[in-house]
């Protein structure tokens, strides 16, 4: 049973979308960025019941077929994904494809044919013989901090990868790195984690919108939650956008709300 529950204006509705596949279009437009030139950082990130982001050291293991789907989708609408280092040598991350049926909707909206893969990394401890940094469609961009070592920078333009000085010692800064991603016209983000790195997005209070996948399982063991690291000194709140179901799946949408007045 697939369904909507709407909270705002959406193109899907419960008894539209029951017993069917949603299309791309359904989903792009459900999922589609805001209006307006300003830069939107997203995540999209899968949770057990029980909290764990992944099982096994991956997230494929809680995740679904729909899940899938709408995580390419928000890759189809996205100018770029930032991804921690980590996730990148857990998941075997390849570079982003250009996808047809998303086409014609990025090049109206100026994109390039696939979203550029923006790695954070503080000790650029990457193989860069990987077809991540070797075949991409888009170049992949390195974030690290200015204090980086000089040898790893060396090893990655040797290997034409453009690094990105996002800090001003050896560690990257969440807003300067969405700062400098904004520099380079790249304003949709979508970061997919991982734990790490989404809570530093939180801390920094530069997430704007949070996809979260609740998956129907449970898995007990020591997985981190899908935002880890220092508390924030009060709770980021934010609102529920829409909620869609589908096999027991829910797909959230989180909007950050705004800050009470005083």
């Amino acid at each position: 049973m697939r369904r909507l529950f709407p909270v705002t204006d959406q193109t899907l509705t419960a008894g539209e979308s029951e017993d069917r596949e949603w299309s791309l279009d359904e989903l792009a437009a459900a999922y589609a960025y805001p209006d307006g030139d300003g830069v939107w950082l997203r995540a999209n990130m899968v949770s057990s019941l029980d909290g764990a982001a992944h099982h096994d050291g991956r997230s494929q293991g809680i995740s679904s077929a729909a899940d899938m789907r709408i995580f390419g989708t928000l890759r189809g609408l996205a100018d770029a994904v930032v991804v921690g280092a980590q996730t990148v040598r857990a998941e075997g991350y390849r570079p982003a494809r250009a996808r047809e049926a998303f086409a014609a909707r990025r090049a109206a909206a100026g994109q390039g044919p696939a979203p550029v893969i923006a790695v954070v990394s503080s000790s650029l401890d990457l193989d860069f013989s990987l077809p991540l940094f070797t075949e991409p469609l888009v170049p992949t961009l390195v974030l690290t901090g200015a204090g980086a070592l000089p040898g790893r920078v060396a090893a990655a333009e040797r290997a034409g990868v453009e690094v990105v000085a996002a800090g001003d010692g050896a560690g990257v800064d969440p807003g300067r790195a969405v700062e400098a991603l904004a520099g380079r016209g790249l304003v949709r983000l979508l970061t997919e984690g991982g734990p790490r790195l989404l809570g530093q997005f939180t801390a920094a209070g530069v997430l704007d919108e949070l996809c979260l996948t609740v998956s129907p399982a449970m898995t007990a063991g020591e997985a981190q939650r899908i935002a880890w690291g220092p508390a924030t000194a009060d709770p980021v709140r934010f609102a529920l956008a829409s909620v869609l179901e589908d096999a027991g799946f829910l797909f959230t949408r989180y909007r950050r709300a705004a800050a009470p007045s005083a």
